[in-house]
């Protein structure tokens, strides 16, 4: 931009808060004309990877090593080539002394090898948007029925359950494994419900892919056309059905329990949220936890791929990864906006760094894909053993917000997202679910075995009570699970819900936790109760109208004959009101029953509006020929400016004035309690927007809020250049046994 539009916005955006629109159009009139200057090759290559670059001796990091005295690194480069095959830029890698591994279809990108003195080089053509390295990915890591409220909607029957319980929705968990054979991943009639399982660490990189690593001159990428024999041979490669050793971490097989578990057979209870819900097996963790960005990128193109074909329509993340980057260029958070992009709600773990080994809190530490604005980010409550809502606070360890990604613009000013994050939160304290062991209950799960204090007392952990073994985990990991079950229930209910609108309708019937601030619990804490009765109120044809571009800005959501519920629930015999609060923009807080009773533009899963800046997705799909139908299998998932319209309408309520600028010390702005802006809110108080909020000529006028960047001290995980993000397990907040990986980073400051 021109030097003067940077003050200018945030001149408007004070003006906006108080009230002075007249200024505010001014303002935008001269910001209008500001052009955005041209990527620097530089700005191009993240920060992390620069530093390798330029270090005089070769760190010790999984994606670079000297090779026959040459520093080669892992990384994985983002075009905006038209060509979907990226057949020049291939050639280019390969030209540079590189190898190809993979090509992807949620974000148009190769994962390669390449010298690190060839990285400018690549960086300078003009069909590369970013080069980063290929970072580690780690796993962050009943009473859940009844403290989330899911017992207030359905009831056991039998051996059944009567109301919702996610019967006929898709539910992807990207992790270490599930166990198959476990009695809570079975069905009414004693069939296992988790219907594929593939591993695709198999081909990640070039080890997985059956030639020697780090060797120059390969190109193993391929194309992916469905029914192809390349095709074929790549699906036979990567499954993994009907293994026994599936998840000798045992990770991922508590995470769908928690999304889905089905254990109403036993004492203690460990049924999940959507304990109907079929379960798709995407392995991306090792056997220890941990993984690459590339493994991961596969399994979300996994995903996309055969979302249609099996109504895959939830995806959870109980992953994180190191990451010094915007959400704009960082590859984890691509793809993850290109799976919401295709219809698939993505729900991720906010992390377990929100305090340092000395107890101190510590703000910015939400990491990548975590760090988008398009995924369900969620923080970790302690429920304190109890069904009861009201006693639950906080974990110490759930991460707090603002995102701290950040590019460089043309002018080598740092630039950072600060993000409203968490979006909100849900129990990840001590919460039961399956312990893996092999189909001879000789061999436990990593985690089962080294962590024998999180068993309950059972006399199912013998060896011949294979498939009913529960353990307890901590953690922002736990908690993704929770809102991703309820998400399944939401989308049982109303199939027509598209991912922001599963989202507001989260945070707006959220319970605050008082105490808590924005930063902390985001919107507040999950209500299945609420979430479900305002599902059911709205039309069961919304995401297909907004896909076929047939339903206006400000048509009616509401379902015939209905009207939204009252915002206000019971569960366990307490009553209290929802938050109302919802994220939008990346930095602004909006409230108001328009935002469900009149459609929203920014419910189009496409588009990404973050301040001023507003893309939107072109999803392509593969043309049907012969057995292969027509729009089903994702061909590619391109971003671009989005057109000038309207994003939200009339009557939409702002919420930004009423929190007011950021202060830690006066407990406002991002740091206001979540429960005193609701109570705030509820009593009628914000600012009803007469115009909306309008994109013209490229720019939104308001910023919405922001952190002065000598308010957050801490830049947390998210800038420990390259070292490995451990979300693993952690202490839990009532004392038992468990490890954590303390962060370097520095007190939360105030100027």
């Amino acid at each position: 931009m021109k030097p003067f539009a940077t003050p200018l916005l945030a001149l408007a955006d004070r003006c906006l808060r108080r009230g002075l629109l007249p200024l505010v159009i001014t303002l935008g009139l001269l910001l209008a004309g500001a052009p955005l200057r041209a990527q620097t090759v530089e700005s191009k290559v993240a920060t992390d990877l620069r530093q390798v670059m330029a270090a005089a001796t070769t760190p010790k990091l999984n994606w670079v090593k000297d090779v026959n005295g040459q520093r080669y690194v892992k990384a994985l480069i983002v075009s905006n080539a038209d060509d979907p095959d990226l057949t020049s830029l291939r050639a280019a890698v390969m030209g540079s002394g590189g190898s190809v591994y993979m090509r992807f279809v949620s974000v148009r990108a190769l994962s390669v090898l390449v010298p690190a003195r060839q990285v400018l080089a690549l960086a300078a053509r003009s069909d590369v948007q970013s080069i980063s390295p290929n970072r580690m990915t780690a796993r962050t890591a009943s009473a859940l029925e009844f403290a989330t409220g899911a017992m207030t909607v359905r009831s056991y029957a039998g051996s059944m359950y009567a109301g919702p319980d996610g019967s006929g929705v898709g539910i992807a968990v990207l992790d270490s494994g599930v166990m198959f054979k476990h009695r809570n991943m079975l069905d009414a009639a004693g069939g296992s419900r988790v219907r594929r399982s593939v591993d695709l660490q198999k081909v990640g990189d070039a080890v997985a892919l059956g030639v020697k690593d780090w060797v120059p001159g390969i190109d193993v990428s391929a194309s992916l056309y469905p029914g192809s024999p390349t095709m074929a041979t790549y699906e036979s490669k990567i499954a993994n059905d009907q293994q026994n050793m599936v998840d000798k971490y045992g990770h991922g097989s508590h995470v769908a329990s928690v999304a889905a578990g089905r254990g109403f057979y036993q004492a203690p209870d460990s049924t999940g949220l959507a304990p109907n819900a079929n379960l798709y097996d995407v392995k991306v963790l090792s056997d220890s936890g941990y993984g690459q960005v590339s493994d991961t990128l596969a399994g979300i193109d996994w995903v996309i791929y055969h979302a249609r074909e099996y109504n895959i329509r939830v995806m959870n993340l109980s992953l994180a990864a190191d990451s010094t980057e915007s959400y704009l260029t960082d590859p984890l958070a691509r793809a993850a906006r290109a799976a919401v992009a295709a219809g698939i709600t993505v729900v991720v773990a906010a992390g377990n760094h929100g305090r340092q080994a000395s107890g101190a809190e510590v703000h910015g530490t939400v990491a990548s894909p975590g760090h988008d604005p398009s995924v369900i980010t969620v923080g970790a409550a302690n429920t304190r053993a109890t069904a009861e809502r009201s006693d639950d606070v906080i974990n110490g360890f759930s991460s707090r917000g603002p995102t701290r990604g950040s590019y460089i613009d043309a002018g080598g000013i740092r630039r950072v997202d600060n993000l409203i994050k968490p979006d909100l939160v849900a129990p990840g304290n001590k919460v039961l679910g399956v312990m893996w062991t092999d189909k001879a209950g000789g061999v436990w799960s990593y985690l089962g075995a080294t962590y024998r204090a999180q068993l309950p007392y059972n006399p199912n952990y013998r060896k011949s009570a294979v498939g009913t073994t529960l353990m307890y985990l901590s953690g922002t990991s736990i908690a993704a699970p929770a809102v991703a079950g309820t998400v399944a229930l939401m989308l049982q209910a109303n199939p027509g819900l598209t991912p922001p609108l599963v989202k507001a309708i989260l945070q707006y019937s959220a319970q605050p936790i008082a105490g808590a601030n924005l930063l902390q619990q985001g919107a507040g804490l999950l209500n299945v109760d609420g979430a479900l009765r305002m599902a059911q109120a709205l039309r069961t044809d919304i995401a297909p109208a907004i896909a076929a571009g047939t339903l206006a800005p400000g048509d009616g959501l509401l379902a015939s004959g209905k009207s939204l519920p009252v915002p206000v629930s019971t569960i366990n015999g307490q009553t209290f009101g929802w938050s109302r609060v919802v994220f939008a923009g990346g930095r602004q807080l909006v409230s108001g029953s328009a935002l469900f009773t009149r459609h929203q533009p920014i419910y189009d899963p496409r588009l990404t509006w973050v301040g001023s800046t507003v893309r939107m997705a072109r999803v392509a799909y593969w043309p049907g020929a012969g057995t292969v139908p027509a729009t089903t299998f994702v061909r590619s998932v391109v971003e671009q400016p989005a057109p000038s319209q309207r994003l939200l309408t009339a009557g939409v309520v702002a919420a930004n004035p009423l929190a007011g600028d950021s202060s830690f010390l006066g407990r406002s702005g991002l740091f206001m309690p979540t429960a005193t802006l609701s109570s705030w809110l509820t009593s009628g108080s914000g600012l009803v927007m007469s115009e909306g909020v309008v994109l013209s000529e490229g720019l939104v006028m308001s910023e919405g809020l922001v952190m002065s960047e000598g308010l957050v001290m801490s830049e947390g995980l998210v800038m420990s250049e390259g070292l490995v993000m451990s979300e693993g397990l952690v202490m839990s907040e009532s004392g038992q046994i468990g490890v954590t990986n303390p962060d370097d980073s520095s007190l939360l400051g105030e100027d």
